[in-house]
């Protein structure tokens, strides 16, 4: 049932108070005041911006707290020397006016010090978001108390009610759940950001155990945080089990895919078949994984594109995963010599370019062997070892092929050129045909 007489009555108490303080002289006097200590609140601050004109040097070694603080003040100053000015007004005004004429002044004064200490409250707060509706919300709820509406206001936000399964929905529980519930976010998100940080920094954790524990540990403290806020407000947790439940099979049916990638993930995951920073290849997808999400794995292809695979995928398709044991890469290089050529020369020569090279591994010796005689030359095959798949692998067998080149050509051996036979058979030329004779 709707009641708002209550509500209506404060209104009309409050538009009389107005309408008799339009009719007085004091009320335009406190107009004026208060307009002048706007002005000199304003010009003070824009001094105080001019005259600190790095405010980040001046607080740098304070403590962080102190530093956000400093700066909100800084950020309020035209808002504190505004309200210190309506406070000494009003003080002057209530001592000289008659009892009941610096109304005005004392409502700007309290807003302007309300407004004050919560801009200072909220500049500890790091998250812009959160920052403006913690202000805007407190800012609200102390503005109505200042003027006498805040008990009205919440009674008519309570009277309107809409009864859904034994729980009784008005306007105020919805803006209390809302409030409980963004702070109980907030601190959520806070804590697993902590706690994340923690885990990360933990050298004896894995990378895929750091991963894990980070996103069971944020679920968990946004489910906690749900609850928190639930009843808070009065909600009983076990009077949704119904609906929770409908929704549940709902979303179970409909988002069969994110579900099945989620608890992917978790098994990726557990069973540390593949975790950040090792180098994969899903189909035709290669590249180095930078990151796990609850939904899919980010692969960074080391040319500026990014490929974001299902966590499905990794766990149903084959996945070649090139770091599983180690880091060490086998790399091959492929080449060829002319017959004027010694094998054994070429081996060895092969074989000391890549030892020399900074890249490869100095406990797995290069090898070389000859393959083929092939129709313009000799085949050969050279593998060697890199210790880190990080720096990539056509980088380090180019400048071995390049480092083979130059000592090729300064030791004389010639690479294959294709020899083709061509014979001529000698022929008589054809006779010149003549028209018969008649």
């Amino acid at each position: 049932m709707i009641d708002l007489s209550a509500f209506q009555d404060t209104l009309s108490s409050t538009w009389h108070l107005v309408d008799t303080e339009l009719m007085s002289p004091w009320f335009y006097l406190q107009i004026a005041l208060i307009v002048i200590a706007a002005g000199v609140g304003t010009a003070a601050a824009t001094v105080i911006r001019a005259r600190d004109a790095r405010p980040a040097a001046s607080t740098a070694k304070w403590p962080s707290p102190l530093r956000r603080l400093a700066r909100g003040l800084r950020r309020s100053a035209g808002v504190t020397v505004f309200a210190l000015l309506t406070l000494v007004m009003r003080l002057v005004m209530h001592a000289l006016a008659p009892p009941g004429h610096d109304y005005l002044l004392a409502v700007v004064s309290s807003l302007a010090i309300a407004w004050l200490i919560i801009a200072l409250a909220a500049s500890l707060i790091r998250n812009d978001t959160v920052v403006r509706l913690v202000s805007l919300s407190a800012w609200i709820i102390a503005a109505l108390s200042i003027v006498g509406l805040l008990d009205p206001t919440i009674d008519a936000l309570d009277s309107v009610a809409i009864v859904v399964g034994g729980i009784r929905l008005t306007p105020l529980l919805a803006i209390k759940a809302s409030l409980f519930l963004a702070l109980a976010l907030w601190l959520a998100d806070a804590l697993s950001r902590f706690l994340e940080t923690r885990i990360t920094h933990a050298d004896e954790l894995t990378p895929s155990l750091q991963v894990l524990l980070t996103k069971i540990i944020r679920l968990t403290l946004v489910a906690v945080a749900v609850m928190i806020a639930m009843a808070a407000v009065g909600i009983n947790v076990s009077s949704l089990a119904v609906f929770t439940g409908a929704v549940g099979v709902g979303l179970g049916l409909g988002l069969q895919k994110i579900v099945s990638n989620f608890i992917s993930g978790i098994i990726l995951l557990t069973d540390k078949s593949v975790k950040p920073g090792d180098l994969i290849t899903v189909g035709d997808s290669t590249g180095t994984i930078s990151a796990m999400k609850t939904r899919y794995i980010s692969v960074a292809a080391g040319d500026g594109r990014e490929f974001l695979i299902p966590n499905e995928d990794l766990v149903t398709q084959k996945v070649v995963n090139w770091t599983y044991v180690d880091r060490n890469a086998l790399v091959k290089v492929a080449f060829a010599t002319s017959y004027d050529a010694d094998p054994r020369a070429v081996c060895r020569l092969a074989v000391a370019i890549a030892a020399a090279t900074p890249q490869v591994m100095a406990g797995k010796p290069p090898s070389c062997l000859l393959t083929e005689f092939g129709d313009n030359g000799m085949k050969f095959a050279m593998t060697f070892w890199i210790a880190d798949l990080s720096a990539g692998t056509d980088n380090v067998r180019s400048e071995v092929m390049m480092a083979l080149w130059d000592a090729f050509r300064r030791e004389g051996i010639h690479a294959p050129v294709p020899v083709r036979d061509v014979r001529l058979h000698d022929q008589r030329p054809a006779e010149p045909l003549t028209a018969p004779r008649t």
